[in-house]
């Protein structure tokens, strides 16, 4: 199934391919929950990766956030999100599609 996500996010990576990931990189702002554990190869089976996914199993997070708690190099992190996207494990979220919050009285 091609979603316009998954479309967006394919594109956006392949931008970013020479980019070493600057705070203002494409797609930042998208948010990232884990749906179900993925089946690792032996090299993805370590404790910062486990820990990073249980952390997406819980709560939703983004990119930046990903980055700022692991030692992954971006291009890393960006090819285990694609991964994980097209094993159908990963949720993704773009909040640009959600109306802005307004205070409650």
């Amino acid at each position: 199934m091609h979603t316009p996500i998954l479309t967006l996010l394919r594109r956006l990576f392949a931008l970013r391919r020479g980019n070493c990931g600057a705070s203002s990189s494409l797609g930042a702002h998208l948010i990232y929950r884990l749906k179900a554990w993925p089946r690792l190869p032996e090299a993805g089976r370590t404790a910062e990766i486990y820990r990073m996914l249980s952390v997406m199993s819980s709560q939703p997070v983004n990119r930046q956030w990903l980055l700022s708690r692991c030692t992954m190099a971006p291009g890393q992190l960006d090819a285990l999100l694609l991964k994980l996207m097209d094993d159908g494990v990963l949720e993704v979220i773009d909040p640009s599609g959600f109306s802005p919050s307004h205070g409650h009285a």
